[in-house]
């Protein structure tokens, strides 16, 4: 299993925020963690990564309790996280970017060059030498995820990943997500996007104001549209 939740709740001082949520992402999934403007999502992701301490419950990763340890030590364990305000270097090129993250190879998990990269975002490639304030929204995201892929992950955090890009480009985002599915990286990612979510994932989690409503496989969701109309329409 690659990751496991049991019993998390997570505070914003006194404000309970989430609600005693356990599950499970099992090795190679692409998850999708699907929920309106505040239900959590963000929230969630930045708890696993343990920039929120969960209070109490447990989240175990690829076997070992991970709880309380400090995010940088998560991330060198082999947890990638891609915030969503993307948090690029804008003064530094494309090619910069990506020697921030390098890490070493790390075993049972895709080694990723700056070519690789390249091969699974060709708009970073043509742009290699730009700086990363001359990128569009949608390059830089991109190049958020690639600068994360740099450090060999076994398992990424995406923080809507479709968000605020062109169409264009979020079909771009949408094959290099199931490339990384293909390559056996396992994958969480927050989407308001449902459309976004059935392209490249194929379980979701259903959040509402912090609690779980719903864990299972995106055709069941499909098959069930009270609990879309319940959870995620706008």
């Amino acid at each position: 299993m690659m990751l496991d939740l049991a019993h998390v709740s997570a505070f914003y001082g006194k404000a309970q925020v989430l609600h005693d949520l356990s599950f499970t992402v099992g090795q190679g999934q692409v998850v999708a963690l699907l929920g309106r403007n505040g239900a959590g999502k963000t929230t969630l992701l930045k708890t696993i990564m343990q920039m929120i301490a969960p209070r109490p419950g447990r989240v175990r990763f690829q076997g070992r309790d991970i709880t309380g340890w400090p995010p940088h030590r998560v991330a060198r364990a082999g947890l990638g996280y891609v915030p969503e305000e993307r948090r690029i270097f804008t003064d530094l090129s494309v090619l910069e970017n990506l020697e921030v993250g390098r890490q070493p190879k790390r075993d049972g998990a895709a080694h990723w060059s700056t070519e690789r990269l390249f091969d699974l975002f060709p708009n970073l490639a043509e742009r290699r030498r730009n700086r990363g304030r001359e990128l569009s929204g949608g390059e830089q995201q991109m190049l958020a995820i690639a600068r994360t892929l740099m450090g060999n992950p076994s398992c990424v955090l995406l923080d809507e990943p479709s968000e605020g890009i062109a169409p264009v480009i979020v079909e771009d985002m949408a094959r290099a997500i199931l490339e990384l599915r293909v390559q056996g990286l396992t994958v969480l990612l927050s989407e308001q996007n449902l459309y976004f979510a059935r392209a490249v994932a194929s379980h979701a989690l259903v959040l509402d104001r912090g609690s779980l409503r719903f864990s299972g496989s995106l055709a069941e969701l499909d098959a069930r549209p009270e609990l879309s109309a319940a959870w995620l329409a706008v």
